[in-house]
């Protein structure tokens, strides 16, 4: 399971909360929030919350990164996965 929350500010900071498994249908269904929000997401500063990530796999990857490469948000991590997994995005996007 993956829950999403968007949380949007008056002074145009917004955040993508993500938790859970960034994985298989959930990975599709984040995709499919980002395509539906991204107009107003990308305009002001976004951040990706992967704090209460507990896993993701490639799609999920693939996912997050054509976030992070769309809106250059900065990720937001906490745990020893979670910040591989925004460093392991990071560079990914930088290579391409």
């Amino acid at each position: 399971m993956l829950r999403i929350t968007i949380n949007e500010t008056p002074d145009s900071a917004k955040r993508l909360v993500l938790e859970g498994r960034l994985a298989g249908v959930w990975a599709q269904e984040l995709d499919r929030v980002w395509t539906e929000a991204a107009p107003r997401l990308t305009s002001g500063k976004l951040t990706i919350d992967l704090h209460d990530v507990t896993y993701a796999d490639s799609n999920g990857k693939s996912v997050l990164a054509k976030i992070f490469a769309r809106s250059n948000a900065e990720f937001h991590a906490g745990s020893l996965f979670t910040n591989d997994l925004a460093e392991e995005i990071m560079r990914k996007v930088k290579k391409v």
